[in-house]
């Protein structure tokens, strides 16, 4: 899929946020993007392996990271809050 058919799909479903995710990185506002590899960008597998491949052509770095190292973060955070 060239970009501007991935761009005129992602219109179609609007999906902003993923097109200014895309513009940033051709600006080069956009280094890298940590995913949870499980959930990916989009639930749409198709098109978010199309996504995650044009980022990476922009010279995006994707940085994969599990659930689990998530949940532990947010659990670190509440633990914080409840301290006070």
């Amino acid at each position: 899929m060239t970009r501007e058919e991935l761009m005129a799909v992602l219109e179609k479903k609007r999906m902003t946020e993923i097109i200014e995710l895309i513009e940033d990185a051709e600006n080069g506002e956009l280094e890298e993007l940590e995913l949870v590899e499980s959930l990916g960008l989009l639930m749409d597998q198709e098109l978010n392996r199309e996504v995650i491949q044009l980022l990476e052509s922009l010279g995006v770095t994707i940085i994969y990271v599990s659930g689990d190292e998530e949940d532990f973060e947010d659990e670190d955070d509440e633990e914080d809050e409840n301290d006070h």
